[in-house]
């Protein structure tokens, strides 16, 4: 490892850019933003977990969806993390600043059955559906409209998964017969 460190920027700066969004506005954006990139690899944490526990009889169809539906997770945080790059902030990074800036609670360790980890996941879903639908909001009423479509596009595939994870949920699916 390099002996020599020097500190670009420090997190939880905002600094001028390219985009020449106002730095004061910025701020505002990156907070709400790193609040959502937060949430996201919460979810994304979460529904890797799921994924590698799931068992019964559609774990083959869960474990594709949980999979397909992680991978839109890492790749809407891998946006979020660019856009706040680009408007001058530093996004957040790490389990513990992942958990401290999350609306989206850690589901924690443990392993669940199938129909509560996928209820744990429509609840993070629900959260992270509110948070971006008003960072959408916020976003807009700055200027930032760049901004307000990436999270838009986010906030359709976020819906899509919830509807979705409803769809399992349904009273024909993942019975418990006892």
């Amino acid at each position: 490892m390099s002996q020599q460190r020097q500190v670009l920027q420090q997190a939880g700066t905002v600094e001028g850019n390219a985009v020449r969004f106002d730095a004061e506005k910025a701020e505002q954006v990156v907070e709400a933003l790193n609040a959502d990139l937060s949430a996201t690899y919460v979810l994304y944490h979460q529904l890797r977990k799921h994924h590698w526990n799931v068992a019964g009889a559609q774990s083959g169809e869960l474990r594709r969806f949980l999979g397909e539906a992680a991978a839109d997770a890492q790749r809407h945080a891998d946006a979020l993390a660019r856009r706040i790059g680009a408007i001058g902030g530093v996004p957040v990074s790490g389990p513990a600043a992942f958990e401290r800036h999350s609306p989206v609670p850690f589901e924690g360790e443990d392993v669940y059955d199938v129909r509560t980890s996928l209820e744990n996941d429509l609840e993070a879903y629900g959260d992270l559906i509110e948070s971006v639908s008003s960072h959408i909001e916020l976003a807009e009423s700055l200027g930032d409209h760049a901004t307000g479509t990436l999270l838009r596009n986010q906030l359709v595939d976020l819906e899509s998964r919830a509807h979705a994870i409803d769809g399992f949920l349904g009273h024909d699916s993942l019975t418990l017969w006892g």
